[in-house]
């Protein structure tokens, strides 16, 4: 345990007087890998404002940079990347590392692909347990070998192609990264790439693909499913990009002023793609006061300021056809649902099992250490709430397995419960939220570093 970081989240006072105040989140993690990759397929400069600063960014950010292109921070926080145009990425001179970010790791194997070089890919322990075989099965359609680890999984060594074949690849499950992975590799590749997609997951790509230049069509077969069409071999403009603030993190100040008695908190700028914000819908059913305002779209993408405050939560059952839509707020909402008047039932994220950990498993196991009533199911949970208040046991520290949104979601729920909860494997958070515990501090919140 030496080695790891433990935080203590104190219970507000009871005075009445909850978190307060107006913040803005870190921006979007899904557009800022999204706006480093597509600048590095211009020629010429890019501009992004608002890039997400956490260690799995910065680490794409690296491997651009091991494939050539010209990647810096300002001193203004603008970074601006000068790329080498489709398919004029050079071969790295050494293995690229991506830490903990599934994200990069997955878009670059896409991006690796169509051309023709070799990448080798690893990343830290949790990474290399990922499985990564469902994006290595439509880009070997393309033309691209791989060599993985047992169970397709890092490190993977990617011999690309310079003659890529373009595809329509149907989906097997709701995933933004292998469609994703599949476009960038079309874009290198002459023709339509056809991702066909029963379910639709979060759009950032399309959108931006289209704001550099590229050709997307978007349309919807007789079943319903969403079919993406892009014209490869494009020639990619320099663009500005403005990433808004992260809705998956926007998610924990959210659910912190949902719990702790009086709050009453604005976050701005935070980005509401339809195919992210089912949280915001789930809350509302549970009875949360959460009011967008100056709602407006850039870039395609809706942005709008959110104003939450306290109030009592019921417990719900949560559609599953809303998990794509949510799928990295599960952990936070699972810890909010232990204050909820009655059960909350989240079936359908089955898909939380191979993320940084096995965030059902690791909610189930943190929730009941505390105390809990929870069940886990093969594809969910089911959380008792304690109608206003959660339990504390003084002796417990909750593993998060390494993982930052199991962290940051324990953390919350130690804002609202009856005693100080302690946390371990905290350090994981500057991965997606850098300085995620001066900003809840500076709203009246008590975050701080075990001794």
């Amino acid at each position: 345990m030496s080695t790891v970081s433990v935080q203590i989240a104190h219970p507000a006072p009871a005075t009445g007087a909850g978190l307060r105040g107006a913040i803005a989140v870190p921006g979007d993690k899904s557009i800022s890998h999204r706006a480093l990759i597509l600048g590095a397929l211009c020629v010429g400069e890019s501009t992004i404002h608002g890039l997400l600063e956490g260690q799995d960014v910065l680490a794409t950010a690296q491997a651009l940079r091991a494939y050539g292109a010209h990647v810096t921070r300002g001193e203004d926080a603008i970074w601006r990347v000068n790329g080498l145009g489709v398919g004029g990425l050079m071969a790295p001179g050494d293995v690229l590392d991506l830490g903990n970010s599934g994200t990069g790791v997955r878009l670059l194997l896409g991006l690796a692909a169509s051309h023709g070089l070799t990448s080798v890919f690893t990343g830290d322990a949790s990474l290399r347990q990922r499985p990564m075989q469902r994006v290595i099965t439509p880009l070997q359609q393309m033309g691209a070998r791989f060599e993985a680890a047992a169970g397709g999984r890092l490190p993977i060594t990617v011999i690309g192609t310079d003659r890529a074949m373009p595809i329509e690849y149907r989906l097997p499950v709701a995933s933004a990264q292998i469609k994703s992975a599949v476009l960038l590799a079309g874009l290198n590749a002459p023709g339509i790439t056809t991702v066909v997609e029963p379910r639709p997951s979060r759009d950032h790509t399309e959108h931006l693909l289209r704001h550099f230049g590229a050709e997307v069509e978007v349309s919807t077969d007789a079943d319903g499913a969403r079919r993406i069409a892009l014209t490869g071999q494009p020639e990619l403009r320099p663009q500005i990009v403005q990433v808004p603030g992260d809705p998956s993190s926007a998610a924990f100040p959210i659910a912190a002023a949902l719990l702790v008695p009086g709050s009453d908190i604005t976050i701005k700028d935070v980005g509401l793609n339809p195919l992210r914000a089912a949280l915001l819908d789930t809350l509302r059913d549970m009875g949360a006061e959460i009011t967008e305002q100056n709602r407006r779209r850039h870039q395609g993408e809706a942005i709008a300021d959110l104003r939450v405050r306290a109030g009592p939560l019921r417990g719900i059952e949560v559609p599953p056809e809303r998990a794509p839509a949510m799928i990295d707020e599960y952990p936070v909402l699972a810890a909010l649902a232990a204050f909820a008047d009655g059960p909350t039932v989240m079936r359908g994220i089955g898909e939380l099992r191979v993320k940084e950990s096995d965030r059902i498993t690791a909610m189930a196991n943190g929730l009941g250490a505390l105390g809990v009533t929870v069940e886990e199911l093969e594809d969910g949970l089911i959380v008792q709430g304690g109608n206003g208040a959660a339990p504390v046991r003084d002796d417990v520290c909750v593993d998060t397995e390494m993982d930052h949104r199991i962290a940051m979601s324990f953390l919350v729920y130690g804002l609202g419960a009856q005693g100080p909860v302690r946390v371990a494997g905290c350090e994981m958070i500057e991965t997606s939220f850098p300085g995620f515990a001066a900003l809840m501090n500076g709203l009246g919140g008590r975050i701080e570093v075990a001794s």
